[in-house]
């Protein structure tokens, strides 16, 4: 999982309070207001929390610099990079990637997130090359779709996210829309999410709240000298020091006796609960793993902290999302009256592939592959001869047959569900042998009884 950089609040970002120009948040008095990010969304804290309350479990974090770095796509195309020196990671998250583009653009999506769409095709790329991990992808801007256009912003990815290889698009699953969540609560949101410089504007509006209360004002209309303590604070001469009153005191105050400043920090709490999906379906991933292994499909799974899909999506977008004409499958999430809020696909990019089309078909395949190269690494100094071979065939075939028993392999018999063939004439000419090469094929039925996917792979065994 790769991040950014913090912002200015102790674990996010701060958000300004303004005289509304557009769709405001929020009315009050007759006056729209406007709630937005002052700078770009820093998601590391709340991908954490999202992942974790999910099922998530061990979790690299490539850092790409310090708190006071701007985002810039040659750093995270650069961490990603690094990751071909580690072999563990099973799969590659990028929840900053979305902030990569202005969030206040009015530009066309292809040219706005031009630089998100870029660095998704790098993590393709890579997991393309690695052939060990997948990319778990959000859709930019997916969760303020235009009426006339409810997918827009999935035609965009779909038309700019193009890896160098087309098979490489198995090595990634989609998924949209943006969710609404609840990783961040009441207590999380605070006067350091407000920005400074609109302080003025939140002191205007509770000042407006309290002049209205007689239990706030004096007999002449007169806001009270302890409100007006509380409130300078939000100004630029506050003068709590005369009571030794802080900052997180006024702000505490507030929250008890005010109904704006909570409704506020409401506000603030609900854009920072506005999340892509990516951290959360890592999580599950995990959790599906760990449960029920790595070939059952991560779908038809309840998101946790999750309160709603930010795009509601009928059966005419379902079918759209599923099976479009490209075969740049993205998965949906859901929520069904009854069931509550449920990843409804588990296909991969590739999904006009017969083979590839599903994300668990994928990742099986990957676990079946790792495990078997690692465990041949034993016979790296032996002979390169029929004795050697046998013990190969019959440890693969050992382990296959333990993947079937726990379901991971489809067919009534083991013989149905796999074979193993390595040997002179089969998979290795006297050239090979002679060069120290160990070739294996394993064939392997994973998604129907009577479809086998075919792992070819060699070793380089000690020369004589």
């Amino acid at each position: 999982m790769l991040y950014g950089p913090k912002g200015s609040a102790d674990w996010g970002t701060t958000a300004g309070v303004s005289l509304s120009e557009e769709t405001p948040t929020f009315s009050n008095n007759g006056v729209d207001y406007y709630v937005s990010p002052t700078s770009k969304i820093h998601r590391l804290h709340s991908a954490m929390k999202f992942f974790y309350a999910n099922g998530g479990g061990d979790c690299y974090i490539v850092s790409i610099g310090d708190y006071d770095s701007e985002f810039k796509a040659d750093d995270f195309t650069a961490a990603i990079t690094s990751l071909k020196k580690e072999m563990e990671p099973t799969m590659l998250v990028i929840p900053d990637a979305v902030e990569l583009a202005d969030a206040n653009s009015t530009e066309p999506l292809a040219d706005k997130y031009a630089q998100t769409y870029a660095l998704q095709a790098a993590m393709i790329n890579h997991c393309g090359d690695m052939m060990n991990r997948v990319a778990i992808l959000d859709i930019p801007g997916g969760y303020d779709e235009p009426i006339t256009e409810p997918t827009a912003s999935v035609k965009a990815f779909r038309n700019a996210v193009t890896p160098l290889n087309a098979k490489f698009n198995s090595y990634a699953a989609a998924y949209y829309p943006w969710l609404h969540t609840s990783v961040y609560g009441p207590s999380d949101i605070t006067y350091k999410n407000i920005d400074s410089a609109s302080y003025s504007t939140v002191h205007d509006i509770l000042s407006a709240e309290f002049s209205g209360v007689d239990t706030y004002t004096t007999d002449d209309g007169d806001l009270i000298p302890e409100i007006v303590q509380v409130l300078s604070f939000f100004t630029e001469t506050p003068d709590g020091g005369a009571t030794n009153m802080t900052m997180e005191t006024a702000d505490s105050i507030l929250k008890n006796i005010s109904a704006m400043y909570p409704f506020i920090l409401e506000k603030i709490e609900e854009k920072l609960n506005l999340m892509p999906p990516s951290a959360a379906m890592a999580g599950i991933y995990t959790a599906t793993d760990n449960s029920d292994g790595v070939w059952k499909a991560p779908a038809n799974v309840g998101v946790q902290s999750m309160i709603a899909p930010a795009v509601k999506i009928d059966h005419e977008m379902q079918q759209d999302l599923n099976v479009p004409l490209s075969g740049k499958s993205v998965c949906a999430i859901r929520a069904f009256t009854g069931r509550g809020n449920l990843v409804w696909g588990a296909r991969t990019l590739d999904g006009n592939s017969n083979d590839w089309r599903y994300i668990n078909v994928r990742r099986t395949l990957i676990f079946i592959e790792q495990s078997v190269k690692d465990a041949a690494k034993a016979y790296v100094f032996a002979p390169n001869d029929a004795s050697t071979w046998v013990n190969v065939q019959s440890m693969i075939s050992n382990f296959l047959t333990g993947v079937w028993n726990q379901g991971g392999l489809v067919g009534p018999k083991p013989a149905d569900a796999f074979s193993v063939t390595v040997g002179l004439g089969s998979t290795m000419t006297n050239d090979d042998i002679q060069n120290g090469i160990m070739r294996v094929m394993v064939k392997v039925a994973v998604s129907h009884p009577a479809e086998f996917i075919e792992i070819t792979f060699q070793q380089q065994m000690q020369k004589a």
